[in-house]
This record gives C-alpha cells, structure tokens and sequence, in this order.
C-alpha cells in the first residue's frame, strides 16, 4: 500500500451554508497542499450553499437535485473521487486543525491490517469525544497544536468509528465494497461499514493524537422525532443484517474497567466472559500494552467477528467448563471479568468454582451484579409485583438474584478472598427517601445502604 497517496475528503452538505464555509476554509488552512481533494456533494440546498460551491475553484461540487441521504451522498462522491485517492469521510460541521490529517495517514500507514482511522473530537459518541480547555471554537488552535502531536502511544485500537472523521484506505474499501444504501437517510451505515472493515480481516485505529472540532448534529437535530424514528429503524436494519445490536456489543464496560489499577507496565492476561465486539478488552489492551486479551462469546455472529480483532472462544463454557483456546490456560489469567454472568447462571457456585482453575494465584474476578434489594424492586414487592420492565434493574436472563451478604457468602463459599464491592447508586426521590425511612424504622436505620444500590461491582481475589 501507498502512504504517500492522496486523500480524497468527500463532505456532504444540506444548508447549513455557515457551518460549510468553516469546515473548507479550515481545510484550505491545514492541510497541506498537492495531498488531497475536496468534493462536496449537495443534498438540493436551498440556503446559498450550491451558489457558493459554484464560485469555488478548488473544490470538485456535485449538486443533486434531491436530498438523497448520506449514504447514498458519500457513495457518490466516493465514485467521483480520483481512483488512487483514499477515502476520508468528513461532517460539514467540523473544523479541523493542524496536523489532523497528516497524523491520520501516520497511523493508516503504519500497519498493512489497519483499514481506517478516526479523530477524537469536542463532541462524538463511541467514546470518540474528550473534554476540552476552550469554550470558543476560535481559541482553539493552542490546544490542538499541543495535541496533534503524533504519538504511536496514542493510537487506540476500536470495534467501531463515527463516520464524522473517518479515513479508509483505497485498497479496503476496494474490497469491501462503498456504503449501504439501505440505511437511507443516515445512521447505522458506518457502523456497518466498520463491521465490513473488521470482517475482511483489518483493524480500525482512534488516533488520540489527532483532534478536531465537531459542532455536532446540525442537520438532523433539527427534527427529533423524525431523527428518532430513522435511528430506531435503521438500528434494527443493522441487527437483521448483522444478528446483533452493534451499540451493546461495542459497549465499553467501565465499571469493570476502574476495577483494574496495575502498572502500566505490566504483563497481564485478561478473560472476560460475554466479550461483545471486544470494545472493553481493546481499552484495557491500550491502557496496559504488554497485556494479552481473551474473549468468550455465545452469540456465533458476533463472535465471528471479535475473533478477527483478538483470540476468542465461541460457545458456552457452562456446558462443559472446557475451553478452546489454542493453549491450555490453567491457572493462566490475572484478571477474569465475568460481567453478569454470576446472576445469569444456573449454578453460580459450579461457576466460581471452576472460573478458579483458570485464574493465577492473587489474581482477580470482577462480576457486576443487580441489587435485588435496591428500592425500586422493594417498592413494586410491596404493590404486588416483581414483574421485568425496561425501567427495571431486573433483567429477564437473570436465573439467580443477589443481596449485598448474598454476594459476600457467595464468593467465601467458593474460596475467594479480599473482597472488594464496589456501589453504584440512582438519585433517590423524597417519596422514595420516605419509604426507605419507614423500612428501616423497622429493619434498622444501618440497613439503609442496602436498599440504595442498584449494581455491585464484585471484585474478589483467588487466595495466594
């Protein structure tokens, strides 16, 4: 592959003419000459927009007579572009900075299985976004010249990228194939596309050392419900394409993740059960690099995938309690995260048990687990119901249900040591607060703590 290619940077615009002239200008202003081209390709603006395209010599305009979508508007810019070129997709309310794209190539470059790379920005979901020093877009620039520094250190291996500031090598895309168009008007086609990159065997990279600033949202926030309604039902044009939810399976669990505090520096093996896409092992893989990772996944469609990013089991370790990996892993791992399996599990006692045989000495299992003394549940105990609903914190694959002395009694039977419960709490109500009050005249006012936590986060420790 060539690194010295040129980039071709397609914008999509619908109105919005302000928003357009800031993101060009920003890139006429740096990005250096001679290594990229920009089309921009109208969704029928009605705002000046196409007038003001026309007037601009440097920039390769196609102007649709209909709002076609994005998808369908990359897809047409992308087959303007120029055959050589790579391929980066960029938001028309975006402002971009010194050394963004130079530092994108640096990392698109460095690997032959990296397939795209994306900036950190002001304002992006996926865990894309970062808090910044500046409140006026224009008092930006000292903040980016210290951060747009490249950094191998800072290139941060992910399941998914926001195709706000996303760049793909020609050579991927030419074997994947350019967006799908059924995701017309917008939102899920980068996702799958990033499911695309990852199924042909290539790695998308977060550059933490390329920033720029993104607005966020300026066409479709225009219209909520309409904007709802597309998401709900591209969400499930994805999940019937794919056989899964890609915003749960690329989740970053980091109530498991603040449970692990050890040496940058250090050597670990890391399991977790219900591994998803892999998102929460990636972050922990870029937060300790000498780390090894591991995944069990039950789901064989997501599994197929997250196989292609890290070494995974597929299937159910509860039917045999025998894993597949390619060595033995006995008495192997540092860290097991079980996630919710604990309360999932027909015999978490079986579970424990065998999970210990896989752990090293002094290492650790990390399980998150539902309070089922938490108010809420107490409350409806005491209407009469004990029934699942989306607002509860029961969930309907739970087998087993847990107390705070449950959990403790749980893994002391099990041999485990040193526990470490972490307590995760919902704003309490003066209804609420008034009830626990009237529970607690009679249970204990020490109680009172119980029936506030809605999720243990268990950490306990295989004895030495």
């Amino acid at each position: 592959m060539i690194a010295n290619r040129k980039t071709s940077i397609i914008i999509l615009t619908y109105n919005n003419l302000v928003y357009n002239r800031i993101c060009v200008d920003s890139i006429r202003k740096y990005t250096k000459e001679n290594t990229y081209e920009i089309i921009v390709v109208d969704n029928n603006s009605t705002d000046g927009t196409r007038e003001w395209l026309k007037e601009q010599k440097d920039i390769k305009a196609i102007l649709n007579d209909e709002n076609v979508g994005f998808p369908k508007g990359c897809n047409i810019g992308i087959e303007s572009s120029d055959k050589e070129n790579d391929i980066l997709l960029l938001n028309n309310d975006t402002v971009v900075t010194p050394r963004w794209l130079d530092n994108l190539k640096e990392c698109l470059y460095s690997d032959d299985k990296v397939g795209s790379t994306g900036s950190i920005t002001n304002n992006c979901s996926n865990y894309q976004s970062i808090s910044v020093p500046y409140i006026d877009v224009n008092d930006m620039i000292p903040f980016t010249e210290a951060t747009n520094i490249s950094n191998p250190n800072k290139w941060e291996q992910k399941v998914r990228l926001v195709a706000f500031c996303m760049l793909i090598k020609r050579d991927v895309l030419n074997k994947i194939g350019i967006m799908d168009e059924r995701f017309t008007p917008g939102n899920f086609e980068d996702d799958d596309l990033c499911m695309r990159i990852i199924e042909a065997g290539y790695k998308m990279m977060l550059c933490n050392d390329s920033f720029i600033h993104h607005f966020g949202s300026s066409s479709f926030s225009k219209d909520y419900i309409k904007f709802s309604n597309v998401l709900s039902t591209n969400r499930k044009k994805l999940e019937d394409k794919w056989g899964f939810n890609s915003n749960v399976s690329s989740t970053l669990k980091f109530d498991i993740i603040d449970r692990i505090n050890e040496p940058k520096e250090n050597e670990l093996n890391i399991l977790e059960f219900d591994c998803g896409l892999g998102a929460t092992l990636l972050k922990l893989k870029y937060q300790y690099p000498n780390a090894k990772v591991y995944g069990i996944e039950t789901n064989p469609n997501i599994a197929k995938l997250s196989e292609k990013i890290l070494e995974v089991m597929s299937g159910e370790f509860e039917e045999n309690y025998k894993m597949n990996f390619k060595k033995d892993k006995s008495n192997f791992f540092d860290y097991i995260i079980l996630g919710n399996r604990i309360q999932q599990s027909k015999d978490p006692w079986k579970l424990l048990s065998e999970v210990k045989k896989i752990l090293k000495p002094g290492g650790y299992v990390i399980a998150t687990i539902p309070n089922v003394m938490h108010h809420s549940v107490v409350k409806g105990l005491l209407n009469g119901s004990f029934m699942y609903n989306e607002n509860s914190i029961l969930d309907k694959s739970n087998k087993k249900f847990f107390t705070l002395t449950d959990i403790h009694k749980l893994f002391n039977e099990c041999g485990y040591i040193n526990p470490f419960v972490f307590h995760y709490y919902t704003e309490l109500t003066p209804e609420d607060d008034e009830l626990l009050n009237n529970i607690c005249s009679i249970v204990g006012a020490n109680m009172k703590g119980h029936f506030l936590s809605y999720e243990y986060v268990a950490k306990f420790q295989k004895s030495l």
